[in-house]
């Protein structure tokens, strides 16, 4: 079993607090050292009690989601004998009302495309592929949001 941790680090700084206006920047920390300015969606609080150079929770479900997604099928392509040069993916999550009345992260899709050196797989293939990479990942077997994958 492994362990997986991030610290978050937030201070009040000389803002009141209770009156709700102070500051939702925050840092977060991870075990390789390195530190991510971070903060609430500009479309949840808005500026300038939020920052939207930050990265939000939300960016970072919706990054983890891709991320895993890559790392899956970047290791089922090379087991399969096919170069990947490249992969760039443009993933979006949309964040409405579930069937709860609970604002949720409803559905995430993600726009993979990838640069083979030489011959890569057929279409047919390579959906095949991000199927199984799909299946594969932690965290897409970890959350109850539809995820998709447009080719």
């Amino acid at each position: 079993m492994a362990r997986h941790t991030a610290g978050v680090r937030w201070e009040r700084g000389d803002a009141v607090f209770s009156d709700n206006r102070y500051s939702r920047a925050h840092r977060w920390f991870f075990d390789g050292g390195l530190e991510i300015p971070a903060s609430s969606s500009p479309h949840v609080v808005k500026v300038p009690l939020s920052d939207p150079g930050a990265v939000d929770p939300e960016e970072a479900f919706v990054a983890a989601l891709a991320s895993c997604h890559m790392l899956w099928f970047l290791s089922l392509a090379a087991a399969r004998g096919w170069v990947v040069d490249g992969y760039e993916d443009e993933a979006e999550g949309l964040m409405r009302r579930d069937d709860r009345g609970k604002l949720a992260m409803t559905r995430v899709t993600l726009h993979p495309r990838v640069l083979y050196h030489g011959d890569g797989p057929t279409a047919e293939d390579e959906r095949a592929l991000h199927h199984e990479a799909h299946e594969a990942c932690f965290l897409a077997n970890s959350v109850h949001t539809e995820i998709t994958i447009a080719l």
